[in-house]
């Protein structure tokens, strides 16, 4: 008998999500599908797979046992009609622009996504006539006035990365859906966990499950959750056509990170707060930006459509880039590299590193300054974290 989970708590639903393809010998891990095709019994039901007839695995770059598994369960959790997992969070990315956006077509993205999420549009699919412009998400009224006819992808992170500003992402939906585009939301910053966009009104989420899906920093991974069925079978038929599909063994990697997705970000998650109230306490930082602080300019809509305010931190350090610089060279426990999301904690400078791409004038006008330092907070011991952050920046 299966277990249905609608009604279960979270950690059950984490726990369990995502159905079990072992019908033979009873694993309960699930297993790793590791093939690249499928035998048909015979010439008949051969054809009644590709036509669509009857359920069944043909060859693995359009379905698997074990990566529809990990497809079902992040779905679950998302509260979506269904996931299409990806080779890479960019994967995840292009598909979607790919499926909605023709020659012609315009799209709105919040101006301090992921450098990549917005240098794609910007550098390639421009060449082929796609349209973009990239705005403050947080102001409503850009929005709106962003809005035009051929209008047809409202694209949002919130929060955004790195400066951690928010987007309310019901009103988006209303100004999207009254415009007949569609809102979708990149949710890797909250994981299903803090964060349900879908329920928001969002019409498509995806996760760079490199992230806190996965959570081990071993696997590079993307995932899309559509909230119909008409989205999913398109988005399908890219990704399947362009080839960009998750693996089976990368799938059972991030099924397996998956299980512990509440215990490690609920930690990381306590862990920042004590941290983002130490630094905006502390005499040599300028400023802080983590949605837990009541100084957050959008600390009320963090409190109304997130669980919880993650553990992700922006902030500046007095001196600029040369003093950010001393810290993020000194610190002893956070890891100094890109990602996040992760057991371990990771600093990085953004406008050096995930969004050197991006025109300074761009990166300013979306306020990534030359001296903000992010932080992903991970699951060590917080009073060894604020100790080590203390020592470095006694050094500037």
């Amino acid at each position: 008998m299966s277990l249905d989970l609608k009604n279960k708590g979270i950690n059950t639903r984490v726990t369990h999500a995502g159905k079990n393809p072992d019908s033979v010998h009873g694993s309960v891990s699930v297993p790793i599908y590791q093939t690249s095709t499928f035998k048909f019994r015979d010439a008949d039901h051969g054809a009644r797979l590709f036509e669509g007839e009857e359920e069944g695995y043909i060859y693995t770059r359009v379905g698997n046992p074990t990566v529809n598994t990990l497809e079902e369960a992040v779905a679950e959790l998302e509260n979506g009609y269904a996931g299409i997992a990806t080779a890479t969070g960019m994967a995840a990315v292009t598909a979607i622009y790919m499926t909605y956006l023709e020659s012609g077509a315009h799209m709105i993205g919040t101006d301090s996504i992921y450098g990549s999420s917005r240098m794609v549009i910007e550098n390639e699919f421009s060449r082929f006539g796609v349209e973009s412009s990239f705005i403050d998400t947080a102001d409503l009224n850009n929005v709106r006035a962003a809005v035009r006819d051929n209008t047809r992808l409202i694209y949002i992170e919130t929060p955004s990365n790195p400066t951690i500003k928010l987007t309310d992402i019901q009103a988006i939906a209303q100004i999207a859906h009254d415009n007949d585009a569609l809102l979708v939301v990149d949710n890797t910053f909250m994981s299903p966990i803090l964060q349900n966009p879908l329920a928001l009104g969002a019409d498509i989420v995806l996760h760079s499950i490199t992230k806190y899906i996965n959570g081990h920093t071993d696997v590079v991974g993307g995932v899309i959750i559509t909230k119909t069925e008409t989205d999913f079978t398109r988005i399908r038929l890219v990704v399947n056509a362009t080839g960009g599909t998750m693996d089976p063994h990368q799938s059972w990697l991030v099924l397996r990170g998956l299980r512990t997705l509440t215990l490690r970000v609920k930690r990381a998650e306590e862990n920042a707060q004590k941290l983002a109230e130490f630094l905006e306490e502390h005499p040599k930082v300028e400023w802080v930006r983590y949605p837990g602080l009541p100084s957050h300019p959008q600390h009320e809509l963090a409190q109304r459509q997130m669980r919880g305010f993650g553990s992700m931190i922006s902030f500046e350090i007095k001196g600029g880039l040369k003093a950010g610089k001393v810290v993020m060279n000194n610190v002893r426990i956070p890891q100094l590299a890109v990602s996040l999301g992760g057991y371990e904690s990771l600093i990085q400078h953004p406008v050096s590193m995930t969004h050197h791409n991006i025109p300074p004038s761009e990166r300013l006008k979306s306020n990534i300054t030359d001296g903000l330092v992010r932080l992903a907070v991970g699951t060590e011991d917080v009073e060894d974290l604020q100790a080590d952050l203390e020592q470095a920046l006694a050094l500037v």
